[in-house]
């Protein structure tokens, strides 16, 4: 089986490679990723990253800017 990782979450098969730092920034982008936004105009969570700082939701079709990896400015 797999060896499972407690502190490090999705970072665990990076290992002690990177640095700590690096490691601690992936891990915030792999959480933030996976998080569910709601369109502003429709509430649907069917949001979708079209390009950097650029969402779109599949519902409304409503386009709009957010941060790179999160639909709304952080």
């Amino acid at each position: 089986m797999a060896k499972r990782t407690k502190k490090v979450l999705v970072t665990g098969n990076l290992g002690a490679r990177y640095g700590s730092g690096i490691r601690k920034r992936v891990l915030w982008l792999e959480k933030t990723r996976r998080e569910v936004y709601r369109c502003e105009k429709c509430t649907s969570t069917n949001i979708k990253r079209v390009a950097s700082g650029i969402w779109v939701c599949m519902k409304c079709g409503n386009k709009f800017a957010g941060s790179a990896y999160v639909p709304r400015k952080v």
